[in-house]
């Protein structure tokens, strides 16, 4: 069944735009680019979560980490840790809002519009981006 979303990047032989849950039935453009920012996001922690834990995983600790585990058993590990375990997990929490704050479009910035959704350069990264053909820039984001 053709749709409305069929034509959008990522929509590829042999599925084409695959929505098996019907969670664009209405193909709202606004819930399929939240969606899509969304799955970007996801992605790109998933990414940083594997390096992650691959690094723990091989053994490698920060000096007088050496016995915390890795992966989930590190946060019970370093809250019976004691007041320094618990300030680690702290600043953990205080990253993880300060990066959920900043990675989103800077709508109160005058400006600065994203060109695409999970466009979070906000005009102060670009590393040649904005140097780019459309072509290439749309190459570019079908990898």
């Amino acid at each position: 069944v053709a749709g409305k979303f069929d034509g959008e990047l990522g929509a590829m032989a042999p599925l084409g735009f695959f929505d098996p849950l019907g969670l664009l039935a209405d193909e709202s453009q606004e819930q399929f680019d939240r969606l899509r920012e969304v799955e970007i996001k996801h992605g790109r922690v998933s990414m940083l979560a594997v390096a992650g834990y691959l690094t723990t995983a091989s053994g490698l600790r920060f000096p007088g980490c050496e016995d915390i585990p890795d992966g989930f058993a590190s946060f019970p590990a370093l809250y019976a840790q004691g007041v320094d375990g618990q300030n680690v997990l702290g600043q953990m929490v205080a990253f993880f809002a300060v990066a959920e704050i900043v990675n989103r479009e800077a709508t109160w910035a005058e400006g600065v519009k994203a060109e695409f959704p999970g466009d979070y350069r906000n005009g102060a990264i670009d590393y040649g981006w904005d140097k780019l053909s459309d072509e290439d820039k749309f190459n570019k984001r079908t990898i």
